[in-house]
């Protein structure tokens, strides 16, 4: 791909990934980007006749108040200004400054729920970068005048000249320093907003179940975590950053640059060709920065989820004395990051290298130029100094891509690796919502629709996620608010597999499924979720932790024989790292004491007893049946069979019986 097809790509994610905070992407048509950038085109407008207005009237305010500190302090000011108003640029800017009110008020419909404030604050920060740029020029002539006083011995406009000098430094500051406020609260608010919008994308529609958390293939969609809070972070930094960078850039090349030309038009041309040709070496060179900046990004996250596997892992480690694995694995990661590291320090030491020599060979430029016309007594002494300041300014703005060539090498790959990620999840949703209008369009019942009150699985072939084996095929039954089903057969036959069927985590190859709505059916795995919280929220999840009392949560960890657990904590709020101080067995019993909380119709058991003894599974089924819920079990136990009505029996080539429960022999399969 040529540089300006991958610069065209990479603006398109910048888009994608932008637009949707400052104005809401309408339905995916493609007027949407044209109206983004007639906005940004309308803002500057705004902020330019808000500048105007703002100086005009603090002008004639000063003039009102104090003339004689206006002249002494802003000489030659009021005439520019009026000078201004009477020519087409003042007309102009007025036009201008209307059609950009009319254009936010024709799309304030869009721009509702809060979309307006963030156009405020950058608004504000462009206003604020013009003035500081206008205070810049007026910086660059005083200098000129101080040189020039100096020369000729003028003591009297010497300090005259210097008094203006600070009063200039004593308004640039608090501007400035209101400024470095402003853009990392609009980056925080923004941040804020794309976190939120990520997560919900991110747990809408199962694409957190979906998306394969630690594949390290470059197909996949690795280290979501990282993606949401480390990447989201630096996007929304870095975005406003180079935004506001490039403003300031655009407003200093234009302010300087009739300045320089009207020093020497020689050395503006001289300065721009040396720019272009500096900026166009830099860039090509940078190109493969963005590569490798981007390959670190993913090998970092890989090597930090290895480490977090380890800790989430740490008893089962250490039984198996998996030491010098796990280092092994470590090192392997550690490795990937440190040869890719190894390339990027010596990309960004050529890079700086060349760096610094533009910069270094720039400062001869001026001389160079202005030199001669000094010797023959065609430039005062003065014009050294503001042209060092103009020269400086100017390029510093034509130079802003070879400054930042390393943050925008990573800047581009953080925007990659967001935007594929957003792309990924949004994608899940818009296939969401279309497969819900088909079915709207078609008649046909949501698959969470429970039209006959009971798990309805109508001739379904089921088969492996990315495979063409079949696990089951054409199965047809159903299960009522009276009926317990026990699913067996040989390992790998699929019987968990049937029970992500019934939950809704997998899709049916061919054929229906229809489930009970949410609330009325619930899951229990063999290893129970524990969450990151109190005891209370452990019992109460995914409910509320206010929709139950103290007596009520107390009571049924009695109900499930963990009484010991009362004693151990008897304050319910206390946080404590549960999957570590809790065994299997009684984290198995916690989920049954949920199930036992929420009390849903229908109940699917994957080996939710398998750590418990007879006794207890005992207890805990019967529990089940006096509350007659209906349930769909998965277990190898002999003794299973007394709880259930209904077996099915799975051969894993896509074969399967339904056979009554009573009299069933389950040793046979191990």
């Amino acid at each position: 791909m040529n540089p300006f097809s991958a610069l065209r790509v990479q603006l398109g994610k910048l888009q994608r990934l932008a637009q949707p905070y400052f104005l809401p992407l309408d339905n995916g048509s493609s007027s949407g980007g044209w109206q983004f950038l007639l906005l940004i085109v309308a803002m500057l407008a705004v902020v330019v006749g808000t500048t105007l207005l703002l100086l005009t009237g603090a002008v004639s305010l000063s003039g009102a108040l104090i003339p004689s500190l206006r002249d002494r302090f802003l000489p030659g000011i009021p005439e520019w200004v009026a000078g201004l108003w009477a020519s087409w640029i003042g007309k102009t800017v007025m036009v201008a400054f209307a059609l950009g009110l009319l254009v936010f008020g024709a799309l304030r419909q869009r721009l509702r729920q809060g979309r307006w404030i963030p156009w405020v604050l950058l608004g504000v920060i462009v206003l604020l970068i013009l003035v500081i740029n206008g205070i810049n020029v007026g910086i660059s002539f005083v200098a000129r005048n101080i040189d020039n006083a100096l020369v000729a011995y003028k003591q009297d406009e010497f300090w005259k000249i210097v008094a203006i000098y600070a009063g200039c430094l004593v308004c640039a500051l608090p501007i400035r320093a209101l400024q470095s406020y402003l853009v990392p609260k609009l980056g925080l608010l923004w941040r804020e907003w794309l976190t939120g919008r990520l997560i919900g994308r991110y747990l809408d529609n199962k694409a957190y179940y979906i998306l394969n958390p630690n594949d390290e293939t470059e197909e996949e969609i690795d280290n979501p975590d990282q993606r949401i809070s480390q990447d989201a972070n630096s996007f929304t930094a870095q975005s406003l950053s180079f935004t506001v960078g490039v403003f300031e850039a655009l407003l200093t090349f234009v302010s300087f640059v009739i300045v320089l030309w009207t020093i020497s038009p020689k050395l503006a041309l001289v300065l721009l060709a040396y720019s272009l040709i500096g900026t166009g070496l830099i860039v090509f060179a940078g190109r493969r920065l963005v590569v490798l900046n981007n390959q670190q990004l993913r090998l970092e996250a890989d090597f930090r989820y290895g480490l977090v596997h380890i800790r989430d892992n740490a008893e089962a480690i250490a039984f198996y004395k998996g030491e010098d694995v796990e280092q092994k694995e470590a090192d392997r990661r550690l490795g990937k990051a440190i040869v890719n590291f190894d390339r990027l320090i010596v990309w960004n030491a050529l890079i700086t290298v060349i760096q610094k020599s533009y910069d270094y060979f720039s400062r001869f430029l001026p001389w160079l130029v202005l030199a001669p016309l000094y010797f023959i007594k065609e430039k005062d002494f003065g014009v050294f100094g503001q042209a060092g300041i103009a020269f400086s300014q100017v390029f510093f703005s034509v130079s802003f891509i070879v400054n930042n060539i390393s943050e925008l090498a990573a800047f581009s790959a953080s925007i990659s690796r967001l935007e594929a990620f957003q792309g990924k999840v949004e994608g899940f949703h818009a296939e969401a919502e279309q497969a819900a209008a088909r079915a709207r369009v078609a008649g046909a019942p949501e698959p969470s629709v429970d039209r006959h009150g009971s798990i309805l699985v109508s001739h379904v072939d089921l088969l492996l996620p990315r495979s063409e084996r079949c696990l089951i095929r054409d199965l047809s039954l159903e299960v009522d608010r009276h009926q317990r089903l026990l699913v067996v057969g040989p390992s790998g036959c699929g019987k968990t597999s049937f029970l992500r069927l019934v939950s809704g985590l997998w899709p049916p190859s061919a054929g229906q499924i229809e489930r009970p709505p949410v609330g009325d059916l619930m899951f229990i795995p063999q290893k129970p979720y524990m969450l990151l919280g109190s005891l209370r929220e452990q019992l109460c999840y995914p409910q509320t932790p206010d929709r139950f009392s103290d007596e009520q949560l107390r009571h049924v960890l009695e109900q499930v024989k963990l009484p010991e657990l009362v004693q151990r904590y008897p304050d319910l709020d206390i946080k404590q790292d549960w999957p570590r101080l809790l065994s299997l067995g009684e984290q198995q019993r916690l989920a049954f004491a949920r199930l036992l909380l929420t009390a849903p119709c229908f109940v699917v058991l994957d080996e939710a007893t398998s750590a418990l003894d007879v006794t207890t599974e005992t207890h805990l089924y019967s529990l089940l049946r006096e509350r007659e819920m209906a349930f769909v079990s998965v277990g190898h136990r002999p003794t299973l069979t007394a709880f259930h009505d209904t077996v099915l029996e799975l051969d894993g080539s896509g074969g399967w019986r339904l056979l009554p429960a009573a009299g069933y022999d389950l040793t046979r399969h191990g």
